[in-house]
């Protein structure tokens, strides 16, 4: 690697700067799980309800479409990296809404990706449409894919049909889990350092991560954010690399990952993100 991380422990490392360009230094088949939640470029003018409250969508610079053919080209190039440095064994995650996803699904496949499943992540608690001109955005999709049609890619099976996963009133125990999932946004302690705009809640990713991976595997998110990802994977026994452009949030990740390591070595009383306690057990 070229670029210096903005930190690193050998287990939790951060990188600062363009995702391409981070990418691209990392070795081929080196990755064992990626999960990528790209910007939506929905930061257009309109407005959403946050905290009950009508609030314009302007997530930030990041988050603006430079137009429907860049943005596409944009998706490909990423994904056509993951590609390259995602092992055999191993299968990406896709998280977005439908301004982002159909572009990336389009990707995957362009890219040689065969892809496995959508998920719908239903959320419960999702907040009201205040136009009154639109269904009530409820849920996002996930797709999830593996690196090629012939590759015989990591999934935990029994884990998921015989775990037990608390909060998810749509899972019923001992049956195959099915491509619904019903889990609330984050809330109160996954946000006690700040937040992300698109953060997403750590049972979420615990359970893909635990779905998908092995402990000691290496997991990486190319648009980390606060690192939902990396706290998730550290606190199942993997590894992790994040890359973010935006500084404010690489400080983000690290204030929840130091809590993380605190809550394990009991100087702390706190637990992040509920990372404790929710997923299977």
């Amino acid at each position: 690697m070229n670029s210096e991380p903005y930190f690193t422990d050998g287990t939790f490392t951060l990188y600062s700067g363009d995702c391409l360009r981070i990418l691209s230094e990392l070795p081929d088949e080196s990755v064992d799980l990626i999960f990528a939640d790209p910007p939506y470029n929905l930061s257009n003018g309109g407005f959403t309800c946050h905290a009950g409250r009508r609030a314009p969508v302007d997530k930030g610079a990041w988050d603006v479409s430079s137009g429907i053919e860049e943005d596409f080209r944009f998706h490909e190039n990423w994904i056509r990296e993951c590609r390259r440095i995602l092992k055999e064994s191993g299968s990406i995650w896709i998280s977005g809404t439908y301004h982002s996803i159909y572009s990336c699904g389009f990707a995957l496949q362009k890219s040689g990706f065969h892809i496995l499943n959508d998920i719908c992540w239903y959320k419960p608690n999702a907040p009201p449409n205040l136009s009154i001109r639109y269904f009530t955005a409820s849920h996002e999709t996930l797709i999830w894919a593996r690196k090629e049609r012939g590759s015989r890619h990591t999934f935990n099976y029994q884990l998921l049909k015989s775990g037990d996963w608390p909060g998810d009133d749509l899972k019923k125990a001992g049956r195959q889990m099915r491509t619904v999932w019903s889990i609330p946004s984050p809330r109160g302690m996954e946000k006690k350092y700040g937040s992300h705009p698109t953060q997403k809640p750590c049972a979420l990713l615990k359970r893909i991560i635990l779905a998908c991976s092995r402990e000691g595997d290496l997991v990486l998110d190319p648009f980390t954010g606060s690192s939902t990802t990396g706290i998730a994977a550290c606190g199942t026994g993997r590894r992790f690399i994040g890359i973010d452009t935006e500084p404010q949030f690489l400080d983000l990740s690290l204030a929840r990952y130091r809590d993380l390591v605190q809550s394990r070595t009991g100087s702390d009383d706190g637990e992040d993100a509920g990372c404790t306690d929710d997923g299977a057990t």
